[in-house]
């Protein structure tokens, strides 16, 4: 296994609104690193509704059908707050050494416009980990733009690790786009 291998389900966390492939036209990505957190930004143009969109990206029992590096995801009871929760399951190898990576934590939900995602790092494999997901409609499409950022609380190797984050980053989620795009569409996403 490569070092990209390990990283990749960190990668499908952070990116998967930002590949092409089908009718998703990605118009930017950007990936930066400040000291131990990562941030992603993208632009993606999706063929579906927002309201489609929205709909498949606040069920997390839909994640593993996004990417294979997705192994358990699903809706969580509501909070006491009665803020909607999450649990995701990832697993990656790198050479010998394999690592489940897992995020419990809340969402906040402005209907067809915004999501907002935060990990409770007492929960979570992450010290840190915030997604962002604004949805705005654009003719009979979507635009989706994404942030994320996060930071791992387990070991990333400082000289390669950063390096390796940043490549898998932008180049690993063009299958997440197209299964999430398939399914707003009310498509079985290919395997």
């Amino acid at each position: 296994m490569t070092p990209g291998h390990y990283l990749r389900p960190v990668a499908a966390a952070i990116i998967l609104m930002s590949g092409v492939v089908l009718s998703a036209d990605l118009r930017e990505v950007t990936v930066e690193k400040e000291e131990k957190r990562y941030r992603l930004t993208s632009e993606t143009r999706f063929d579906a509704s927002v309201p489609d969109l929205y709909r498949v990206l606040t069920d997390y029992n839909l994640f593993t059908e996004f990417s294979s590096v997705f192994v358990e995801s699903r809706n969580l009871r509501a909070a006491e707050n009665g803020k909607p929760r999450y649990y995701t399951r990832m697993e990656g190898c790198m050479l010998l050494f394999c690592k489940s990576f897992v995020r419990v934590g809340e969402l906040t939900l402005t209907p067809h416009r915004e999501i907002v995602a935060l990990a409770d790092p007492e929960e979570s494999d992450f010290n840190y980990s915030r997604e962002r997901w604004q949805l705005e409609a654009d003719g009979d499409g979507a635009i989706l733009k994404y942030e994320f950022e996060l930071e791992p609380s387990f070991w990333v190797p400082p000289v390669i690790g950063p390096y390796v984050m940043k490549r898998v980053l932008r180049a690993g989620g063009s299958d997440a786009v197209d299964r999430i795009e398939a399914l707003a569409q009310g498509k079985k996403p290919k395997r």
